[in-house]
């Protein structure tokens, strides 16, 4: 049996520059990931992809898309001395404008005032979920990509700002908690606009006691998504009715909180995890819980998986909008589009189920190769992580994909 990769760091190279001293070699290192991967959707009218700041994906664009998933990083980290600390990571993997221009992930710099108690200043991950510190890093995951369902409700994975974490142990547990506060601002597709956060703040406890790991989380954010502002500004111009719609369902400004518990038990041969999460706002993107539960069996340098996650949206799907006999013809057809509009924000994410089997093949050191069949059913009018709808495209029904994925680190 292969060792199975070590979830919370990097294999580091130290790099030693020509006619430096040791100290100085010792002081920088340098661990570099990255995941080469092909996806194909059995939807041809829209696009599937794993983030909603992706522009595009497989189905409709490309039959086979290598934009998905695939990425490379560096991570650059300077002991300064025994307490102060720096990171930098940068990643490379497409962006809003469809480009594969690199942006920094975390930059850090970390102060250790005793083994147990430190604190981080500047842009640092956000631990949202069991694997959040290496979401990226496709090598430490079981799984092609991490189940979408759960970790779609948080696509934000980093934040600028402060943070702190201490850990205490008791007999053989060890517990960790974490604080943070901060912003981010997130550039969406197609000229979206920005998904921007402010007064993000969140407290995660972890607790681990051997091959058991267990995280808690709650975070709260004031969010504005500036594609919402113009559908609603619209509306607005429909005087108190269309105020009073704007008011309930745009994301200005609008408090956000997210809830999330979940467990991981390793020993080594097998493993089994499970999360769920709630995230509920007073907008359009309402109240959303998901969870998924998912295990494999390790057989030399084999680890076949299965994992099933499932998602509903627990407020209103659709609303009656505009009252369109009480509107002149000349603007009830706006109006009409208006309606339509809103409820297609509303019911786009009312639910879905999914079946993932996999298997993932260690055949060296420091890289895996990994195939996944992905079975989802939508509920209702959702659309899950599709995007580009075509005019043909028809909301909910059932999607397969198929994924292909060698990860790596150095």
């Amino acid at each position: 049996m292969v060792n199975k990769p070590n979830a919370m760091a990097l294999v580091v190279v130290t790099l030693y520059a020509s006619g430096a001293s040791a100290d100085a070699a010792d002081m920088f290192s340098l661990s570099s990931f990255g995941t080469v991967g092909i996806v194909h959707s059995s939807e041809k009218r829209a696009d599937f992809t794993s983030s909603i700041f992706k522009p595009n994906g497989a189905g409709h664009s490309r039959n086979w898309s290598a934009d998905v998933d695939s990425l490379i990083g560096a991570q650059l980290t300077a002991t300064v001395t025994p307490q102060l600390s720096a990171v930098v990571q940068v990643i490379s993997e497409q962006r809003y404008d469809n480009s594969y221009r690199p942006f920094v992930e975390w930059a850090n710099i970390k102060y250790q005032f005793t083994p147990d108690f430190n604190a981080r200043i500047g842009r640092t991950v956000l631990p949202t979920f069991l694997v959040s510190d290496t979401r990226k890093v496709g090598y430490t995951l079981p799984w092609v990509r991490a189940p979408m369902e759960v970790y779609s409700l948080m696509p934000i994975s980093s934040s600028d700002g402060i943070d702190g974490s201490y850990r205490f142990r008791v007999d053989e547990i060890t517990n960790t908690v974490q604080a943070h506060y901060g912003q981010t601002d997130s550039r969406q597709p197609d000229g979206a606009g920005k998904a921007l956060t402010r007064n993000f703040w969140g407290i995660t406890n972890t607790t681990e006691l051997d091959a058991l790991t267990a995280r808690i989380t709650y975070m709260k954010a004031d969010l504005t998504l500036e594609q919402f502002n113009s559908l609603f500004d619209t509306f607005r111009e429909f005087g108190p009715e269309g105020i009073a719609i704007a008011d309930r369902y745009d994301s200005d400004d609008t408090p956000v909180d997210f809830f999330g518990v979940g467990a991981s038990y390793d020993p080594g041969d097998w493993f089994v995890m499970s999360e769920w999460g709630r995230l509920d706002s007073r907008s359009g993107l309402g109240r959303t819980s998901a969870w998924y539960i998912s295990g494999g069996y390790r057989i030399e340098a084999f680890t076949p998986y299965v994992t099933y996650a499932r998602s509903k949206t627990e407020t209103e799907v659709s609303s009656p909008g505009l009252t369109l006999s009480a509107l002149p013809p000349v603007l009830a057809g706006t109006a009409a589009e208006l309606n339509g509009a809103l409820n297609t924000v509303l019911g786009s994410n009312e639910g879905q189920q999914t079946l993932s089997l996999g298997v993932r093949w260690d055949f060296t050191k420091n890289m895996d190769a990994k195939v996944q069949f992905d079975h989802t059913r939508f509920k209702g009018n959702s659309v899950g992580p599709l995007i580009n709808p075509q005019p043909d495209f028809t909301s909910g029904g059932s999607l397969n994909v198929i994924s292909l994925a060698v990860d790596f680190v150095f």
